[in-house]
């Protein structure tokens, strides 16, 4: 499994060659980004996902994806595991260049990942904010995610998965 799809939307697990072109912010002839694509939130979390491939091997499905708008093939941010899951549960992360934010795409791609932790038979995911962070808090919700607590100024989210 190397690409996933929603409504609007195409979520591909990125590999380390990709990865480095991410965080160099360097796009090659077969990358199609947004204007403001990558954001320093996709280096952040593209170096994470680079630091643990090296360390442990192919994380996928459990790695990074890139989001990609199906409208017009142009990459706008980044979902993914923050790590491979442990007793039933995996943490996850993402975000969105700032001319992609408001429109519904990032609680669409996390639907798409909580299926690939549903279908892996995970029985929670989790996920956290900052307070200030209102936007990401209410994408969390629409995803179906509730705060459960806090940790300083981080609210943290979890949503139970059905398991058969």
């Amino acid at each position: 499994m190397t690409e996933l799809h929603t409504p609007r939307l195409r979520l591909h697990a990125i590999d380390a060659a990709e990865g480095e072109r991410i965080i160099g912010r360097r796009a090659e002839a077969e990358d199609t980004w947004a204007d403001d694509f990558p954001f320093d939130g996709d280096v952040i979390g593209v170096t994470a996902f680079l630091r643990t491939t090296a360390a442990h091997g192919d994380q996928r499905p459990f790695g990074h994806y890139r989001i990609t708008r199906a409208a017009d093939g142009r990459a706008i941010g980044g979902i993914g595991f923050k790590g491979q899951p442990a007793d039933g549960c995996v943490e996850v992360g993402y975000g969105l260049s700032p001319s992609a934010r408001g429109h519904g795409y990032a609680a669409e791609a996390l639907s798409a990942l909580l299926d690939v932790a549903a279908d892996h038979g995970l029985s929670r995911v989790v996920a956290d904010t900052t307070a200030d962070n209102v936007a990401s808090q209410r994408t969390l919700e629409r995803a179906g995610f509730r705060r459960t607590g806090t940790f300083g100024d981080v609210y943290l989210y979890e949503v139970s998965l059905k398991t058969d």
